[in-house]
Formats: C-alpha cells, sequence, structure tokens
C-alpha cells in the first residue's frame, strides 16, 4: 500500500462526548458514498481513537521524551493512486499548487536579446519556489529536426521550405507543451522570437482551446554592445557554429537577426492592451507591465524586475566549525569551537586575497555565524531568513537520541527528506520559502558573501544550480570550504576552496532503509562520526 501520512490533531477530553457523537454519525456513512465523505468520517473516527489513546495513564516512572505538539496527533494513512506498484510522480506536485490554471509563458523578441537566458533563469525559479515548469526552445527542436545548420539563408522570409520547417517546430513544440501541462505541468515557457502578431494570435488561440493561460515576455534592447556581448558569449557556442571561426558566425548571426527585423512587430500599449505581459526594455532599465492577472503572473513580474546580467560573483560558506557540531548535535545556537575560530581567520584572509571593494556580507541571526563574519573585519548585515533550519523538539539533539526517541519521525524523514516537517518545527520545503527574499536580494546585488548554515547552503545551490527538490536536502556543503558561484550564461560556474582547516563531517546520505519498522542500526547507518 502507498500513501502518504496526515496530521490529525485530538481534541481535549471536554469535547470527548461531541466528538463520539461525530464519529457515530460517522460510521453510517456508506461504503458507496463519495469518497469525499468516507475520508472524512474515517478522520472522524481517528481523532476520536486519539482522544481516547491521550486519556490513558502513563506509568509514574517512564522516560518521557519532550512532546512533539501541544496537542497529541494521529498519523493517518492516506492511500495515494498508485501505477505499477509505485505512487503517482505528480502527486507531490498537485499536493501544493500555486496556479488556479496551466500558464503559457511566451517569450517575444529578436535574436541575441537574452530570451533564452530569461526562460532557463524563470524556469529554474519557478521550479524552485515549487511550481513544476518546463521550458519548450524552438531553436532545440529545429535542430533536431534540421541537424545540420548551414546558413542564415534558412530565416529569409522568402525561404519557404525554412518558413515550413520553422512552423512545423513550433507546431510540435506547443503540441508537447500541452502534453506537459496535461501531465500536471503547471506552467510552461515557449522560448521562440514570436516576432510577428500572426504567430501571438496563433499562440493565444491555441491557449484558450487548451484552457491555458498566457503571459508574453518581450525583451527589447538597442544597445550594440549589448546585443554583440550576447552573441560573443552565448551564440558563438552553440551547435549552429560549431564549424566556424568567429568572424564567421558573427557575421552569419548578424544577417539572421535581419531576416527578422523587417516582420518584427513589438507588443503595442493599444493594439496588444488585452494581452498579459512584460515589456522588459534594455536589460531592466525600463519596463511595461499591462495586464497581470494572477499570484503567478505577479511572481514573475517581480522575479524579472530584480535579475540582472552584471558580471559578479557569490561567495557562499557555512559557519566556522561549532561546539555543537563536534558533539554531533543538531541545531541549536552555540559559539564556534577552537578549529571553527581558527577558519574564521583564514576566511579574513581569503576574502581579502580576492580583493573585492565592494563585497557585502550577510549572516543569520545565530551566533555561529556572526562570529565569523566578525574575524572576516567588514560590515555585515545579519539575516533572519539566514538562520538554520528549525527542527523543533529535536534541537541539540544527536541522530542516536532522535532515533531513541522518536523513529517513526526519524524514518518518515528519511522517506522524504525535502517535505518532512520536524515537529513544532520546519520542513526544507518551508525554508526554500523562507529564503525566497534573499535569492530576490542576491539577483539584484553584485558581489556578496554569505556565511550561513547547511540546510540554507544547500537551498541557496539548488536556485543556483537547479537542483531537484529530491536532490536538494542531500547537497554537500563541508565546513570550512567557500564555493564561489560566477553566473554564465545559461547557468552558474562553481569554485569550491577548501580553506586548510580540519572539521568535523555533518553530511548524513539517505540510508537504503526508510521504513518505519528497520533496526537502529540502519537507520543510524549513515550517521557521521563525531565525539
Amino acid at each position: 500500500m502507498v500513501g502518504t501520512y496526515h496530521n490529525v490533531s485530538s481534541v481535549h477530553y471536554a469535547n470527548h462526548q461531541q466528538t463520539s457523537s461525530n464519529s457515530t454519525d460517522a460510521r453510517q456513512i456508506s461504503c458507496n458514498a463519495p469518497t469525499e465523505e468516507r475520508l472524512r468520517a474515517t478522520v472522524a473516527e481517528a481523532t476520536m481513537s486519539s482522544v481516547v489513546v491521550g486519556m490513558e495513564a502513563r506509568p509514574s516512572n517512564a522516560a518521557t521524551p519532550r512532546e512533539l505538539t501541544q496537542n497529541p496527533l494521529k498519523k493517518i494513512w492516506m492511500p495515494l493512486p498508485c501505477k505499477n506498484g509505485l505512487p503517482d510522480e505528480r502527486i507531490c506536485q498537485r499536493m501544493v499548487c500555486m496556479t488556479n490554471c496551466p500558464t503559457l509563458i511566451v517569450t517575444v523578441g529578436l535574436p541575441a536579446r537574452g530570451k533564452t537566458y530569461i526562460s532557463k533563469k524563470l524556469t529554474r525559479y519557478l521550479n524552485w519556489i515549487g511550481v513544476p515548469t518546463k521550458e519548450f526552445n524552438v531553436g532545440q527542436y529545429r535542430r533536431e529536426c534540421l541537424k545540420i545548420y548551414k546558413s542564415f539563408e534558412f530565416f529569409r522570409p522568402d525561404n519557404e521550405e525554412g518558413l515550413k520547417i520553422r512552423q512545423q517546430c513550433a507546431s510540435t513544440a506547443l503540441n508537447d507543451v500541452r502534453q506537459y501541462l496535461a501531465d500536471g505541468g503547471h506552467v510552461a515557457v515557449f522560448d521562440a522570437t514570436n516576432t510577428t502578431r500572426e504567430r501571438r494570435e496563433t499562440i493565444t488561440a491555441f491557449a484558450e482551446q487548451n484552457g491555458f493561460k498566457v503571459f508574453f515576455v518581450e525583451s527589447v534592447c538597442e544597445d550594440p554592445e549589448v546585443i554583440a556581448e550576447n552573441i560573443v558569449q552565448v551564440k558563438l557556442g552553440s551547435p549552429d557554429y560549431t564549424n566556424c571561426n568567429t568572424e564567421e558566425a558573427m557575421e552569419d548571426f548578424k544577417k539572421r537577426i535581419k531576416c527578422y527585423e523587417n516582420s518584427y512587430e513589438t507588443l503595442d500599449e493599444v493594439l496588444d492592451r488585452h494581452l498579459s505581459y512584460i515589456k522588459i526594455m534594455d536589460v531592466g532599465r525600463r519596463y511595461l507591465v499591462n495586464q497581470v492577472q494572477d499570484h503567478i503572473q505577479s511572481r514573475i513580474v517581480y522575479y524579472l524586475m530584480n535579475i540582472h546580467i552584471t558580471p559578479r560573483s557569490i561567495y557562499l560558506c557555512r559557519h566556522g566549525e561549532s561546539d555543537l557540531n563536534v558533539k554531533g548535535c543538531i541545531g541549536g545556537d552555540s559559539g564556534l569551537s577552537p578549529r571553527g575560530k581558527e577558519f574564521a581567520k583564514y576566511l579574513h584572509q581569503f576574502i581579502q586575497s580576492q580583493e573585492i571593494s565592494d563585497l557585502k556580507v550577510w549572516t543569520s541571526q545565530m551566533k555561529r555565524t556572526i562570529q565569523t563574519a566578525e574575524a572576516v573585519s567588514v560590515p555585515y548585515e545579519q539575516w533572519k531568513a539566514l538562520n538554520e533550519i528549525d527542527a523543533g523538539v529535536c534541537e541539540e539533539m544527536m541522530y542516536e537520541e532522535i532515533q531513541q526517541h522518536y523513529p517513526l519521525e526519524f524514518a518518515m524523514r528519511d522517506q522524504d527528506k525535502y517535505r518532512y516537517r520536524y515537529p513544532k518545527g520546519e520542513s526544507y520545503e518551508d525554508l526554500v520559502q523562507r529564503l525566497e527574499p534573499v535569492i530576490m536580494e542576491l539577483e539584484r546585488q553584485e558581489h556578496v558573501l554569505v556565511i550561513c548554515h547547511q540546510a540554507v547552503m544547500r537551498c541557496l545551490l539548488a536556485y543556483f544550480l537547479d537542483k531537484t527538490a529530491e536532490e536538494l536536502p542531500y547537497l554537500k556543503c563541508p565546513l570550512h570550504t567557500v564555493l564561489k558561484l560566477t553566473p554564465v550564461a545559461y547557468g552558474c560556474k562553481v569554485e569550491s576552496m577548501y580553506l586548510n582547516v580540519d572539521a568535523v563531517n555533518t553530511h548524513r546520505e539517505r540510508p537504503e532503509n526508510v521504513e518505519v519498522s528497520r533496526m537502529a542500526e540502519e537507520a543510524l547507518l549513515t550517521v557521521p562520526a563525531h565525539q
């Protein structure tokens, strides 16, 4: 049986009689009743059971660990739809839906205006905040169809064969969009030039037929230096120009742009006033936003108004080794160990060697990050949002203690580490939502050093490196190591620098056996060594 746990709060003894009455009514519901009614009946019975369990006396001499919640919880097993004995992959995605209907994002603009850059960043951001999103690049469909690119002649408006192939590629991409959104995706990004009003009307009609909302993202740029830089950084490295020298490729691509310029119809404030769109002018110097329809579109607008293309580096590191790290405890607010203080001095030397005059330093509000930043000897800002994940009742406990007192919770966390929430604490999913303002501000900044914690650093890394929710909680972020992230055309370059100060290992891999019935030895198999 495959399913998921739901928490049902018990009520106080004073409400016991009322609960029993409700439960009796629930039992009378026929098995033929709608699923929702039968589910409510199950929950009602379970609630009554939890009250009875809560009334049972405990032995006075029994060792009682800290309570998991203020009111006892009864965990109810809800069956999930299965296919071939496995849970439907879409279930986790559909548990929290941020869109009231699927959304199709459509890029607009001439070549070398940053459309694919925007598409990839937007896709990465939406997936990170939990909105299932996929990019559909029509240029990639064309490359798969043609295999070999010859010259700009293919894009000439009077090239009927080329026009037919491009239309077919766009049609195939839209069919894939339809399938993706039908299969549970929330947002699809249709990345193409879409420079004519006729093409955009075709896409709008397609969306209306399928019940999708449409949001256009146009990038307009007239700065020749920005265009030339974009061609050099992105286009010359594409598969279209693998066998060309730089000058030939540059000349061909400029001619390709000319092929689109004569027929280009920009989004117009009057003619397109009924459409939802954002127009980004000259790489964010000015914006025009029209007819934003819903929450997800407003988040897209807010995100696009915060990103920039100025070259910069982001440095991520954890605090120096703490006293609780040495003991193998999670959470808490302890100070640095002697080795942690030594790392802080080495971090100061490392930052000086980078010779960054305008570096900003951010820390959490916890003692160990502040002590680390103090040694760096530069002004720093404290962010509460950067505090370590709240482990709730498990704060300052060793993994061995958690397994001893809360074996069910320990197993459930191993089963789904991203979505599992500590009793009275947080999940990684909660942490991502807490860190969204930090990501927005990081996108606005230039050079920044973020001194944070293991779970926080994992969430930030997952955003910049486009990692899935399943990969995120197991990203390796060792102590006394600085990661230098440098945004590049369609991703992020990562440099890892260990500062030669020993520290304990705090990384715990997912054990093979995650069943609740496992032995303690199996549960603790991947716990790192500690004092």
